[in-house]
């Protein structure tokens, strides 16, 4: 494992908009489950050798700094740009210790993750909710194993997946599908996703998010093509026709899509829209609350 200096890791948020997360962290830079689409392969984010991972010094004494001179404890989200649940975590153990210093500084937390290494950590997730919101995010985009190998060639399969928000469901947190991105003319058909759409409602999801296309800019455009060309032929040349330069590229089927998804989590009880996904899963602490539009 290499090492990366820093001076502070949780960071004010700047807005509400991403599921209600006042602070940021993330323990680890750089992530080794090679997804072809991976926007934080972008050069904006300047991170050189990205799929290197690597876990930043000191990093429990800083977070428990961190979080001691906070004026107000909000949730802290981490798994934005590295997921915290990659493979030396198991062994390091930092994401889990940072849960039980986040649950002791009266904090909440908002985990995006790849991983069923997540479920390691129900006990402190459990203890966190006995003071704060808490909210668990499995991106998750096909249902497929063979093809989610193909586009997420080191990351856990979808299948561990789903059983690992069975697990978070089960223990009553409130856990959930983070459908994104969805790769036109690849993962795009109403097939995949209602199939996905069921499979979180067997596995007791209480919200899945969406987007129906993904970005491409600097540095991951560049990746992804070069992927393209060694796992899907000819599929550069349709996002080239289609997208050009462009930053924001979405399906062609996106309305379609979305009207037969929306319909599809309506009839399940499955949550999607932000503003409901953050008024319920912050629901009863009203420390914490947020004043919505």
């Amino acid at each position: 494992m290499e090492y990366t200096p820093a001076k502070h890791i949780v960071y004010r948020d700047k807005g509400y908009d991403w599921f209600g997360t006042e602070y940021k962290m993330n323990i680890y830079r750089g992530c080794c489950h090679g997804c072809i689409y991976c926007d934080s392969r972008s050069d904006c984010y300047q991170i050189d050798r990205f799929d290197t991972v690597r876990a930043k010094e000191n990093a429990l004494a800083i977070i428990r700094d961190d979080l001691r001179r906070k004026v107000k404890p909000g949730v802290v989200m981490t798994g934005a740009t590295s997921d915290p649940y990659n493979p030396f975590e198991e062994e390091l153990q930092l994401s889990r210790h940072a849960l039980e210093l986040i649950s002791a500084y009266g904090f909440g937390v908002g985990i995006a993750t790849k991983s069923p290494l997540i479920v390691r950590d129900i006990d402190i997730l459990l203890d966190i909710m006995e003071h704060s919101p808490v909210i668990a995010k499995l991106t998750i985009t096909t249902v497929d194993d063979d093809l989610g190998k193909r586009l997420e060639p080191y990351a856990p399969p979808v299948s561990q997946r789903f059983a690992a928000l069975n697990q978070l469901t089960d223990k009553g947190i409130f856990a959930g599908v983070l459908l994104m991105p969805v790769l036109p003319w690849i993962t795009d058909s109403p097939e995949q996703i209602l199939a996905l759409v069921e499979r979180a409602r067997e596995c007791g999801a209480r919200f899945i998010y969406p987007w129906f296309g993904l970005s491409m800019r600097s540095g991951q455009r560049e990746h992804l093509y070069a992927q393209f060309d060694e796992r899907f032929p000819g599929m550069r040349e349709k996002y080239t026709a289609a997208f050009g330069e462009r930053y924001n590229c979405p399906s062609p089927r996106a309305k379609k899509l979305y009207g037969l998804f929306c319909a599809a989590c309506d009839a399940a009880g499955i949550l999607y829209r932000m503003d409901d996904i953050i008024k319920s899963y912050r629901m009863g602490y009203e420390g914490t609350q947020l004043t919505f539009f």
